[in-house]
């Protein structure tokens, strides 16, 4: 890349890694990964979720001036614009996020997550030199999977094909939207798609199953694997919508990073192309089968209330990697009990921090925007 000095553009602007929705459990995640080799970051987000303000403090509490924050929303185009000047590598994971919210406000959901998606490629076709992009859709795309047969098995639900009981299912599915979410998300992987043919843009999109790890403030509708440990460490009951047999592929925050770096480092070859992401079929767990594993953990068995499925619920969704694998090399490493366990201390970690020491979320926020 053509540069005036070392670590700048012949622009003028100072190279940096661009992550918007940086500061939620996998931005944060990413940052500190890049921001611990030395490398400049910028995150950009509008810190609107609860507790990303402690991923913050903890970023720049560790990195310091290698960090810089910009608070704003996705939506604001002159925003994005400004903040992908000297970007040499951008992660788009800003979104609004639950199925729920979407239906209560179709409108907003579709503002951020396709509109802001627009914003994100139109900034980065207008630069000279266009950065690569890596973005965050989501296995919702496939919508709720109603053709697939399955089976009970204990206290899950498995896939009667035998192919997809044993490799998950893969990019060859047909995409079937589902939900203004499904839609909204399912809009946006296509435009990111389409930026890499129609105009050249290195793009790959990762269809995400279900992400974990420290630095998930986890909610009913979103990173549930965390909220389901969360309630169990208040005490609090749990609310499970369909039956609990639902199985999910669960990929630690560890792995997925790696698979990020991974997918940069080869955007060349991987460029205009979508990923199913996952733990894979060797990862899987049921609801009910998690809040078995949570007991034996803490020894204690939270209450369990249930209420009727939601739209676009999945009965059972594994994905098939074989794709990314086989182009990288990648594969998943820490197993379900293991990132559980790994999960857990962190969570216990932070309820202690927040009894030492009241929130000074406010506080930060006004640092970072000053």
């Amino acid at each position: 890349m053509s540069k005036t000095r070392a670590g700048h553009h012949k622009n003028g602007h100072e190279k940096r890694v661009v992550i918007f929705g940086g500061a939620g459990f996998i931005g944060s995640n990413v940052a500190d990964h890049y921001l611990s080799e030395g490398r400049r970051v910028l995150v950009f987000d509008n810190v609107s979720r609860a507790g990303v303000e402690r991923n913050l403090r903890w970023l720049k509490s560790r990195h310091g001036e290698l960090l810089s924050v910009e608070v704003a929303d996705i939506r604001d185009e002159k925003a994005v614009r400004r903040a992908v000047r000297g970007a040499e590598e951008v992660f788009h994971f800003a979104a609004q996020v639950a199925v729920t919210t979407s239906l209560e406000g179709p409108v907003h959901d579709f503002e951020v997550n396709a509109r802001g998606t627009l914003n994100v490629l139109e900034a980065l076709r207008a630069m000279q030199e266009p950065a690569p992009l890596i973005f965050t859709s989501t296995n919702k795309v496939y919508g709720g999977l109603s053709g697939m047969e399955f089976a009970k098995n204990g206290r899950r639900y498995e896939p009667r094909d035998e192919a997809t009981r044993s490799h998950g299912i893969s990019e060859r599915c047909p995409l079937d939207f589902e939900s203004p979410y499904g839609c909204s998300k399912g809009a946006a992987d296509q435009y990111v798609l389409d930026y890499g043919r129609s105009f050249g843009l290195k793009t790959a999109v990762f269809r995400m199953s279900c992400i974990y790890g420290p630095r998930q403030f986890g909610t009913e509708d979103q990173g549930w694997v965390a909220h389901f440990l969360i309630r169990a460490l208040e005490g609090k009951p749990i609310t499970l919508y369909g039956d609990g047999m639902q199985v999910r592929d669960i990929l630690f925050i560890e792995d997925l990073v790696r698979a990020f770096r991974l997918a940069q480092a080869n955007i060349d070859q991987l460029r205009g192309q979508a990923f199913n992401i996952g733990g894979g079929p060797e990862r899987t767990v049921s609801l009910l089968e998690l809040l078995d594993l949570i007991a034996q953990r803490t020894g204690r068995s939270p209450e369990v209330r249930f209420e009727g499925w939601r739209t676009g619920d999945q009965r059972y969704y594994v994905s098939d990697t074989r794709k990314f694998q086989q182009a990288t090399g990648w594969a998943p490493q820490v197993g379900v009990e293991q990132g559980v366990a790994r999960l857990h201390t962190w969570l216990e970690a932070m309820a202690e921090e927040r009894a030492r020491q009241p929130s000074a979320g406010g506080a930060a926020l006004e640092a970072f925007a000053g």
